[in-house]
C-alpha cells in the first residue's frame, strides 16, 4: 500500500509541476502581449527592454503577425466599398496572407543577413520580434476602422484616411526605432541599413524566383523525357 501511495504522490507532484509550468508560461505570454502597449507608446525604452530584458516572447510575436494578416484580409473583405474596392469573390484568404507573410519574413532575414556583416547586435529572433511588435498600431487602428467604415459617408472619408495614415506612419516609426534599438545603431546607420535591407530582400526574392523557375524547367524537361521514353517503348 505504501508503494501505491508513494506512486500516487509522485504522480500528483509531477501533475502539479506541469500545471504550474503551463500557468507560468501562460502568464508570461499574457504579460508579453500587454507589454506591446508600452512598446508602442514608449518605443525607445520598450524595444530595448523587449530584447535585452526579455520582456517579449515569440508566442506574442506570432500572435501579432497573425492578427496583422487577419486584419488585412478582413479589411479587403469587409471594408465599405466607398473606401476600398477589392474583388471579394476572387480573394483567396491563404494567398493574401502568404503574400504579406513571406515578404515580411524575407525582410527580417535580409536585415539579419546584412547587419550581421556590419556589427549588428540583433539576432534573427530579436529582429522578428521587434518587427512583429511594430505591427500593433496597424491592428489596433485598422481593425476597428473596418466596422467604422460601414458607418461613415463618403464626405466623412477624410477621418478614415487620416487614421489609416496614422497607423502606417506609426508602424514605420516603430520599425525604425525597433531595429535601431535591436542593433544598437544610430539613426543615420539605421536609415542606411533599412535601405540595404529592402535591396537585400529584392535580391533574395529574385534568387528565389530564379531558383523555382529553373526547378520548374528541370521538372518539365524530365517529365517530357519520361513521356517520350514511355511512348517509344509502347
Amino acid at each position: 500500500m505504501s508503494a501505491i501511495r508513494s506512486a500516487n504522490d509522485e504522480f500528483e507532484k509531477h501533475g502539479t509541476g506541469r500545471s504550474a509550468k503551463r500557468k507560468a508560461a501562460w502568464d508570461r505570454y499574457i504579460a508579453s502581449v500587454r507589454y506591446s502597449l508600452y512598446v508602442i507608446t514608449h518605443p525607445f525604452d520598450g524595444f530595448w527592454d523587449l530584447v535585452h530584458e526579455k520582456r517579449g516572447t515569440l508566442a506574442a510575436a506570432h500572435t501579432f503577425l497573425f492578427l496583422f494578416l487577419l486584419t488585412r484580409v478582413l479589411k479587403l473583405m469587409l471594408t465599405s466599398f466607398q473606401f476600398i474596392s477589392a474583388p471579394v469573390q476572387y480573394i483567396n484568404v491563404f494567398e493574401e496572407m502568404a503574400s504579406l507573410a513571406l515578404p515580411f519574413i524575407i525582410l527580417c532575414l535580409a536585415n539579419w543577413a546584412m547587419t550581421t556583416l556590419f556589427d549588428g547586435k540583433g539576432r534573427f529572433r530579436d529582429i522578428y520580434m521587434a518587427m512583429c511588435y511594430a505591427l500593433v498600431p496597424y491592428i489596433l487602428i485598422q481593425l476597428p476602422l473596418i466596422l467604422v467604415s460601414n458607418m461613415l459617408t463618403a464626405e466623412e472619408g477624410s477621418f478614415y484616411s487620416v487614421l489609416l495614415s496614422v497607423s502606417l506612419v506609426w508602424c514605420a516609426f516603430l520599425v525604425f526605432v525597433g531595429l535601431m534599438e535591436v542593433h544598437d545603431y544610430g539613426p543615420g546607420k539605421t536609415i542606411v541599413f533599412l535601405i540595404v535591407t529592402v535591396v537585400g530582400a529584392c535580391v533574395i526574392i529574385f534568387l528565389m524566383l530564379t531558383f523555382f523557375s529553373l526547378l520548374s524547367d528541370a521538372l518539365a524537361y524530365f517529365i517530357s523525357m519520361y513521356r517520350e521514353i514511355v511512348f517509344r517503348l509502347n
